[in-house]
């Protein structure tokens, strides 16, 4: 439901391959989303990535790349070109 929350934790890098979505269903918020990382993330070109991301290294979002919700990394975000949106 809306009010649920969702950690999804992990070692090592998380990688979003270009031109892919991340999808809500059933009423879940970017809010709620929790991405647990003990590596770095990397968003590929045009993808899109809900949640709030709490990074051990760097995060990095490729061109046209979106997020909606936030990011807190220990050492740097890139953003080529890309939109982070509030959840």
């Amino acid at each position: 439901g809306a009010d649920d929350v969702f950690i999804l934790q992990t070692t090592g890098t998380l990688m979003q391959s270009a031109s892919t979505k991340v999808l809500l269903a059933g009423g879940a918020q970017a809010k709620n989303i929790f991405w647990q990382v003990t590596g770095r993330v990397l968003v590929g070109k045009t993808a899109v990535m809900q949640g709030i991301l709490l990074v051990k290294t760097d995060v990095v979002f490729e061109a046209s790349s979106s997020l909606t919700g936030r990011v807190l990394a220990q050492t740097f975000c890139a953003l080529k070109m890309a939109t982070i949106t509030q959840p």
